[in-house]
């Protein structure tokens, strides 16, 4: 006996006798059962790669999810497409953090250092999910790959470029606006790089603590460097 594969009817394929309202009903249910089932793959691979690491394979995340690799490929395409669903997911979420921290100060100055903050506590409490959601994995990336899986971490650095440049207009003032149109990206560059490299550098004597490098960011976005170099004469 030949099987069949179910399908879904839309409204202009509804059944004899069956309304297409009854039939766009089945379809919702169907579509809100994808969606609960994608997030709930989702969590379970934010899980498998905190605990295995960035480099964990679709094979290792969909063991440690108790699943097959192809359920992860019907669902996201690829392993570039799980990153780009997970980044959408957490890049998500650190960026309300962000917002709601800036909300929270009194200064602009604490504005910025609440959100650069914000983002180092988000990134230093799972590397391993950072580094996956941030970094295509090298050999299994087509161009196409590349600019999907670039999406989510695109898009973050845009709203948090407009998010930035709202206190430090505050603090030039509207006369310096020409150099704030500027001044978001460059921020952004040193907030990720600085970051970043903190995140991976190993523990020790001479690696300041979350609060400490958000306060020598912030300063250096501020600041700059200049004030701290010593003159001699």
């Amino acid at each position: 006996m030949n099987s069949q594969r179910q399908e879904f009817p839309t409204a202009t394929e509804a059944p004899p006798g069956e309304a297409p309202s009854a039939v766009d009903g089945r379809a919702a249910r169907w579509q809100s059962h994808r969606e609960e089932r994608r997030r709930e793959l989702i969590k379970a691979a934010r899980r498998a790669v905190h605990r295995l690491g960035s480099d964990a394979s679709m094979e290792d995340i969909a063991g440690a999810a108790g699943t097959s690799k192809s359920v992860f490929y019907r669902y996201f395409g690829d392993k570039a497409g799980l990153q780009q669903a997970m980044g959408e997911v957490v890049l998500g979420q650190m960026q309300r953090r962000m917002k709601e921290a800036a909300q929270l100060a009194q200064t602009p100055r604490e504005g910025l250092y609440a959100m650069v903050s914000a983002y180092l506590q988000m990134a230093e409490s799972s590397p391993n999910v950072y580094a996956f959601i941030t970094r295509l994995t090298p050999g299994e990336a087509s161009a196409q790959d590349a600019i999907a899986a670039s999406g989510a971490l695109g898009n973050f650095f845009e709203q948090i470029t407009e998010m930035i440049a709202t206190p430090m207009r505050e603090h030039l003032g509207e006369e310096k606006e020409a150099v704030i149109g500027y001044w978001p990206t460059a921020a952004i560059g040193l907030v990720r790089n600085a970051g970043e490299m903190w995140l991976g550098s190993p523990a020790g004597a001479g690696k300041p603590d979350q609060a400490a490098m958000a306060g020598q960011i912030t300063d250096w976005l501020c600041l700059g460097i200049a004030p701290q170099l010593k003159t001699t004469t």
